[in-house]
C-alpha cells in the first residue's frame, strides 16, 4: 500500500473518531482514534519489512525473501528511514545461499543508516566476512574491531572471535605447494 494512502486513512479515522465523540458516542470515538494508530504505525514501518523480520526471526529465509520481493521500488514504497533495513534484510536472506552477494547489500545498508547498534555490528561483521573471503586481511581486521566496538550487548562475541582466529591462520596461496612432493622437471 502506498505510504500516502496510509496517512490519508489514518487522518480519516481520526476525524471519524472525533466526529463520534462530538455526537456523544465517546466509547466508539476512542476506539476509532486508537485504531487509527495502526495506519500511522504502518506509515513509518512498512508491513512487508515487518513480516520479513518476523520470518527472519523464525529462520524461514524463503518466506522472508518472498515478502521482501513484494517491495519493487524501495524509494517510492518505503520511508527514507527504512532504506537501510531493506538492504540489510536482503543481505541477511542471501547470506546462507549466496554469501558473495551479501557485502554490497550490507554496505548500502550502512550507507543509508541502521538505527540499532547490533544491526550495524551485524552488517559490519558481514562486510568483514566478505573482505576475508576476498583476501583483504587488513580491511577485515579493521571491520572486526569496529564490529566488536558496536556489539555492546555481546551477542556476536563468539562470531567475532571465530573470525579473528581464522585471520590468524596462515593463508594458503595458490602458488604454495606441498614441500614433501617430489620436484618434477619440465620434461618428466
Amino acid at each position: 500500500m502506498n505510504k500516502y494512502i496510509k496517512f490519508v486513512i489514518a487522518a480519516l479515522m481520526i476525524a471519524g473518531g472525533i466526529y463520534l465523540m462530538m455526537n456523544r458516542n465517546i466509547g466508539w470515538g476512542i476506539v476509532m482514534v486508537i485504531f487509527s494508530a495502526i495506519p500511522v504505525l504502518l506509515f513509518f514501518k512498512n508491513e512487508f519489512i515487518l513480516l520479513a523480520f518476523w520470518f527472519l526471526r523464525k529462520q524461514n529465509m524463503e518466506k522472508a525473501s518472498k515478502w521482501l520481493s513484494k517491495i519493487t521500488n524501495f524509494k517510492s514504497q518505503l520511508h527514507r528511514s527504512q532504506f537501510g533495513y531493506f538492504h540489510y534484510l536482503q543481505g541477511l536472506t542471501l547470506a546462507q545461499e549466496q554469501p558473495q552477494k551479501v557485502e554490497p547489500y550490507m554496505k548500502k545498508a550502512l550507507e543509508y543508516g541502521l538505527n540499532m547498534k547490533h544491526d550495524r555490528a551485524m552488517a559490519t561483521l558481514n562486510i568483514a566476512a566478505g573482505a576475508m573471503q576476498k583476501g583483504r586481511r587488513q580491511e577485515a581486521i579493521k571491520l572486526l574491531e569496529e564490529a566488536k566496538r558496536l556489539d555492546t550487548a555481546g551477542m556476536m562475541t563468539e562470531q567475532i572471535k571465530m573470525m579473528k582466529d581464522q585471520l590468524k591462520m596462515p593463508s594458503m596461496q595458490k602458488h604454495v605447494h606441498n614441500p614433501n612432493m617430489r620436484q618434477r622437471g619440465r620434461f618428466f
